[in-house]
C-alpha cells in the first residue's frame, strides 16, 4: 500500500513529461525516502532508456519491483497511472457525440503533431543513428512499412534490422556496471521475457485469422507500446496510423484527445485510454491501456535481472543498435504518411510547423504550451 500511496502521489502532481517525471522519480525515492542508491537508480534509468516503452513508467515500474517484487511493480504503475487515466477517459466520454468537424483549431493540432514527431525523429535521429550502416536501416525499414502497409510490416522491419545489426555493427566492450537487486526469480523474468515476444509475434497472426474486433484492438495497441523508443510524443505516429487509418477514430477525435493529453500529470501514454474510450467507452479504454503498457510491464520485469549481463554482451548491443536504427526508419515513415500528407496542404501550414517545431527543439517551449499555440494558429490560418 506503500508503494501504492507515493506513486499515486506523483502520478497527480508529476507534469512535464518524461524527463521531468524521472526528477520527481530522483526527489521521491533516491533522496527523500531512500528507496534506491544514485547508482542503482542510474543503471534502471539506462535500462529503461534502452527498452521500448514508456520510460519513466518503466523507471517507477522497476522501482517497484526492487522494493516489492512483481506485486509492488503493479502497485507502482496503477499508482503513477491511473489520475491520468481517469482524466483522459472521462474527457473522451464528454467529447463522444460531439461532432468537432475540421475546424481551424483542429488543423493546428494536426501542424503540432507535425512539429512534435519531427522532434522526436531529429533527437532520436541525431542519438541513435551515427553512421552509414544504421542510416541505410533506417532507410530500408522506412521503405518497407511504405511499401507494406500491414500489421506485420513494422515487425518485419524490426527482425531484420536485429539480423543486419549483428552483420553491420562492429562489437563494443561495455564496462562493468552495479547489479541491481530484484527480489523475482530468473525464471519468472524468463517467462515474461517469453511472453513478451509471443504475444507480439502471436497477436498480429491471431488478428489475421480472426474477425475479433477486441483482438485487433489489443494487437494495435500492444504493437505500438512495443516499438516505442524515445517516449510518449513518439507513440503518436505509430497510433495515428492504427487507429485513424483504420477509421476506428477520426483524425478529429484523435487530435483533440492528444491535445487534452499535453494538460494531464503523468505518462502519456495514457492517451491510449482516450482513443480506446472513444471507441468502447470504459471497456475499451481498460483495454487500450493494458496493451499499450503491458510490453513496458513484461520487458522491465523480464530484464531487470539480466541487464548488468545484457549490458555487456557486444552481440546483442548490435542487434540492439539495428533495432534503433529500424525504429527510427518506422517513425520516418510514419511521420510522411499519415503525418505530413495529412496536416501540411499549404505553406502556411508548412510555415507555422517551422514556427512550432523551432519553439520545441530551440526555444525548449512546454509541450502543452505549443499545443495552445498551434490551435490559435490553425484558427488565424482558417481566417486567411
Amino acid at each position: 500500500m506503500e508503494i501504492l500511496g507515493v506513486s499515486a502521489i506523483l502520478g497527480l502532481t508529476s507534469f512535464g513529461g518524461p524527463i521531468a517525471h524521472l526528477g520527481y522519480f530522483h526527489n521521491e525515492y533516491v533522496r527523500r525516502r531512500k528507496w534506491m542508491d544514485e547508482k542503482n537508480y542510474a543503471d534502471l534509468v539506462a535500462l529503461c532508456q534502452f527498452l521500448p516503452g514508456p520510460a519513466s513508467s518503466q523507471v517507477g515500474i522497476g522501482i517497484g519491483i526492487t522494493r516489492a517484487g512483481i506485486l509492488g511493480g503493479i502497485a507502482a504503475w496503477v499508482g503513477f497511472t491511473l489520475p491520468s487515466l481517469l482524466a483522459i477517459v472521462c474527457f473522451a466520454l464528454l467529447l463522444k457525440g460531439f461532432d468537432i468537424g475540421n475546424t481551424g483549431w483542429i488543423h493546428g493540432l494536426k501542424i503540432v503533431a507535425v512539429a512534435i514527431v519531427a522532434q522526436a525523429i531529429a533527437g532520436m535521429g541525431k542519438k541513435l543513428i551515427v553512421d552509414r550502416n544504421g542510416a541505410t536501416i533506417a532507410v530500408l525499414a522506412t521503405t518497407l512499412t511504405l511499401a507494406w502497409q500491414t500489421s506485420l510490416s513494422q515487425i518485419s522491419a524490426i527482425l531484420v534490422a536485429a539480423a543486419l545489426g549483428l552483420f553491420l555493427f562492429k562489437p563494443i566492450e561495455i564496462a562493468d556496471v552495479p547489479d541491481i537487486h530484484v527480489p523475482m526469480k530468473r525464471s519468472v523474468a524468463g517467462f515474461c521475457l517469453l511472453l513478451f515476444f509471443v504475444l507480439l509475434f502471436a497477436l498480429p497472426l491471431i488478428r489475421e485469422l480472426t474477425s475479433s474486433s477486441w483482438i485487433a484492438m489489443f494487437d494495435s495497441f500492444y504493437r505500438s507500446g512495443s516499438l516505442v523508443f524515445g517516449g510518449g510524443h513518439v507513440v503518436l505516429p505509430l497510433l495515428e496510423r492504427e487507429v485513424v487509418t483504420a477509421g476506428w477514430i477520426s483524425r478529429e477525435d484523435f487530435l483533440a484527445g492528444y491535445g487534452a493529453a499535453q494538460a494531464v500529470p503523468g505518462p502519456l501514454f495514457t492517451f491510449a485510454a482516450y482513443i480506446g474510450a472513444v471507441m468502447e467507452g470504459w471497456r475499451g479504454a481498460a483495454v487500450a491501456t493494458i496493451g499499450i503498457f503491458l510490453p513496458a510491464f513484461l520487458l522491465v520485469a523480464g530484464a531487470l535481472p539480466f541487464w548488468s549481463s545484457l549490458r555487456k554482451s557486444p552481440k546483442i548491443q548490435g542487434a540492439l543498435r539495428g533495432i534503433n536504427a529500424a525504429v527510427v526508419g518506422i517513425l520516418l515513415s510514419a511521420f510522411y504518411h499519415p503525418i505530413w500528407t495529412s496536416s501540411i496542404l499549404a505553406s502556411q501550414d508548412f510555415a507555422l510547423a517551422c514556427i512550432l517545431f523551432v519553439m520545441l527543439v530551440f526555444w525548449n517551449v512546454p509541450p502543452w504550451i505549443v499545443v495552445v499555440l498551434g490551435a490559435l494558429g490553425g484558427i488565424l490560418i482558417s481566417y486567411l
